[in-house]
């Protein structure tokens, strides 16, 4: 069981991490109406990754018999997704999208709303989660609903920790924030998800398609 809360922490934190719209506005309520706010918008985007996270799991258990045959192959197809979406990371900057006017003031349950309601529209937050899935080996034949409701909790804590460490650190560095390093965020998450992808990548073609025998000898 802690194996795969560990999982979800880790996928949950990889989920929100990126720098994208919701997580500039994050960034832009903190700094704006302060850390609570910003809290509050992130609350909502975690609301909706546990809802994609779960509505995916529903769909890769419909096939669970066709990802224990094809194990291999799924592995390294997330891994090469992950690639994509971590080079997709590493290259933007998402500070050009930040509004320098003030938005008006939003109250707590507002803050939420709209975040979740933005962070539900973008409906390829599922290929995301298919990726890390299968890199991760969250969901498996001897995986019981019961432990993958307790995997995607973890999702849900990887997630809030992310929020509450992401609006702490903006908050205590309000006076001193550069946007800039927000690019550099993406950078250093684009490089750890490109970094997960190419060690997944090559685990499977070392071990399942070469027989690397070295590799064997650790498992």
């Amino acid at each position: 069981m802690l194996g795969i809360v560990s999982k979800g922490i880790i996928i949950g934190v990889l989920v929100s991490a990126p720098m994208g719209p919701v997580g500039m506005l994050c960034i832009q309520r903190t700094l704006n109406k302060g850390r609570w706010h910003g809290f509050a918008t992130g609350m909502g985007a975690t609301l909706s990754d546990v809802i994609y996270a779960a509505l995916t799991c529903l769909g890769m258990g419909v096939v669970v018999n066709f990802v224990e045959a094809h194990q291999a192959p799924l592995q390294l197809i997330g891994s090469v997704v992950l690639g994509f979406f971590g080079y997709y990371i590493f290259q933007s900057n998402p500070t050009r999208s930040l509004r320098k006017q003030r938005e008006k003031k939003l109250s707590f349950t507002q803050d939420f709303l709209t975040a979740f309601l933005l962070t539900f529209s973008n409906v390829l937050i599922v290929l995301l989660y298919i990726g890390l899935f299968a890199r991760f080996g969250f969901v498996l034949p001897e995986h019981s609903a019961g432990l993958l409701a307790v995997g995607i909790a973890g999702i849900g804590i990887g997630a809030v920790a992310w929020w509450l460490g992401i609006t702490y650190i903006i908050a205590k560095l309000r006076k001193w924030f550069n946007v800039r390093g927000i690019w550099l965020m993406n950078r250093v998450v684009g490089s750890i998800i490109i970094g997960l992808s190419i060690i997944g990548a090559l685990s499977v073609l070392l071990t399942t398609y070469l027989h690397w025998p070295l590799l064997h000898i650790y498992q």
